[in-house]
């Protein structure tokens, strides 16, 4: 595992695979079993690994470092 794709957890990783494909916050939710407000958090805390200002801002990094992919 490169450090790249050592940034996210596993849960991130999903959470980000699925937002990616353009799922809402309640999809996301309903897909892996878990509360809106944890894949919020979940969110939030690849927000504040990152330091960008917003869920676009995270996947464009993330698209960028090959993290997640289209």
């Amino acid at each position: 595992m490169t450090k790249a794709q050592s940034i996210l957890t596993k849960r991130e990783k999903e959470i980000f695979d699925l937002l990616v494909h353009n799922l809402t916050t309640g999809e996301i939710a309903e897909e892996l079993n878990i509360s809106e407000k944890t894949v919020r958090n979940h969110i939030s805390n690849v927000i504040l690994k990152l330091n960008v200002r917003g869920r676009s801002q995270a996947i464009i990094e993330l698209l960028k470092l090959g993290v997640i992919e289209l």
